[in-house]
């Protein structure tokens, strides 16, 4: 490489590019080293930038632990309605689809977005998140699901039962708890069975 190769000037990040850099960065930070180790200072220091570079996109780290939230349900709404799209229209299928898109989210992030989850717990902004992007997930399973049951519908109850089974089971999946392929299975007994009794 020849000198003015190692002097020339780094290509300025627009801010979208800055972003999405930190938030690769935070999410390395979160699998190497835990949730408990991510700062905004820390993050700044990885990132190789200045502090108030990272604090001008996240202002607190409860910022920054809801923009990886955020990115980790945007992951999960899209690979479940891509797997939703593709699926044949009977329960068993509809089921496992519903399994599989939301254990594999959860793996795909390994321990990283429970350690995110439980550095939120409690805060008002995870339970702002929480309604916010519950109801839609909980819609999109209520449309999938609906056509199946005798009533013609899927109630609050019903649909609860879902997201606290699939969140228990994809987090033990995600812990070496269970295995992934069993998570999936009982995930999709449960939504069968509760469909049958709606």
């Amino acid at each position: 490489m020849s000198s003015e190769d190692k002097t020339a000037p780094r290509k300025r990040l627009s801010r979208d590019e800055r972003r999405r850099q930190l938030l690769d960065v935070a999410w390395q930070l979160v699998r190497d080293e835990g949730t408990e180790s991510l700062s905004l200072g820390r993050l700044a220091e990885q990132a190789g930038v200045t502090k108030p570079v990272v604090y001008d996109h996240f202002e607190t780290r409860t910022g920054l632990l809801v923009a990886l939230y955020q990115e980790y349900d945007a992951r999960q709404t899209t690979m479940l309605e891509a797997a939703l799209a593709g699926s044949t229209n009977d329960l068993e299928a509809r089921a496992w689809v519903i399994a599989k898109a939301y254990v594999d989210c959860v793996l795909s992030q390994g321990r990283e977005i429970p350690g995110v989850s439980a550095a939120l717990a409690g805060s008002p902004e995870m339970e702002a998140l929480k309604r916010v992007y519950e109801g839609p997930f909980m819609d999109k399973c209520r449309q999938a699901l609906a056509p199946f049951a005798a009533s013609g519908d899927i109630d609050a109850a019903g649909l609860r039962m879902l997201v606290g089974a699939a969140d228990a089971l994809s987090q033990a999946a995600a812990a070496g708890e269970l295995e992934a392929e069993t998570a999936r299975r009982e995930l999709q007994a449960s939504i069968v069975a509760m469909v049958g009794r709606r």
